[in-house]
């Protein structure tokens, strides 16, 4: 019969029996998760206010925006194309980003958030839809085709998107149902 101890940063609990892990408490801090997250925010503005990469060939030099590209694509009647991105590339990772520092905010203080039961539930449903790495390196490969037809250059915009897709990858590591647990004094409350 398992019973719950308290684990210190880092260490991880396994069944007497078989060995399998139980419970592994994350390295980072609910305050280090936090400045990742901070820190996500703001490469979130960037990446989705800022052009990705630019275009030229002879005089003319073209460059878009995430939300311009979307545009481009709903214009260009490729409806679901252009709400699969919007979904994938801004809403979900938005959605992510503010409901993780919207809850570790509270934690940080040592209290839970209001809404944080529906909060959870949301966003263990939102997180398969971040898909920035496919992006980036979709990106990535299309600058390299490119190449061959134009003089392709990166812009903040791409930089910016492969920065928030480390700090995903990041924090994707760290066991949200860990939060349900932070506070232990609010939950006989």
């Amino acid at each position: 019969m398992f019973q719950r101890c308290a684990l210190g940063r880092g260490e991880s609990a396994r069944c007497s029996c078989c060995g399998a892990k139980l419970e592994q408490m994350p390295r980072i801090s609910v305050r280090g998760l936090l400045a990742l997250i901070l820190t996500a925010v703001a490469l979130f503005l960037i990446a989705n206010t800022t052009a990705i990469f630019s275009l030229q060939m002879g005089g003319s030099r073209h460059s878009a925006t995430a939300f311009e590209v979307i545009y481009s694509m709903w214009t260009d009647h490729f409806y679901i194309v252009a709400l699969v991105v919007l979904l994938t590339l801004v809403l979900a990772p938005l959605i992510k980003i503010l409901l993780l520092s919207w809850l570790l905010l509270f934690a940080a203080r040592g209290k839970r958030a209001p809404g944080f039961k529906p909060l959870m539930v949301t966003l263990h449903y939102v997180r398969p839809w971040t898909m920035i790495e496919v992006f980036v390196l979709g990106v990535l490969v299309s600058i390299v085709k490119a190449q061959l037809y134009f003089k392709v250059s990166t812009s903040a915009g791409l930089f910016a998107y492969a920065g928030i897709m480390i700090l995903i990858t990041m924090y994707s590591s760290f066991d949200i149902r860990m939060l349900w647990d932070l506070p232990l004094e609010e939950r006989s409350s």
